[in-house]
């Protein structure tokens, strides 16, 4: 049985859209940027609250000192 004319147009815009999506699938593959880690990605806040790039280094612990009645 013969395809008819609608089916061969369907049939043909899929494969256009199945080749476009190829393309744009190399395209964004090409001009990815390497080393976007998720260091790369990560912000910190300091002690002030302020935004940095930078992790913390020493943890700063406040000593309470504690006297037992008795």
């Amino acid at each position: 049985m013969a395809d008819s004319w609608n089916k061969k147009e369907r049939v043909k815009k899929k494969r256009q859209l199945k080749k476009e999506k190829e393309e744009k699938k190399l395209e964004r593959k090409e001009h990815a940027r390497n080393g976007n880690d998720l260091d790369a990605m990560l912000a910190y806040v300091d002690e002030n609250g302020n935004l940095t790039s930078k992790p913390p280094g020493v943890v700063h612990k406040i000593e309470i000192k504690t006297r037992i009645p008795g």
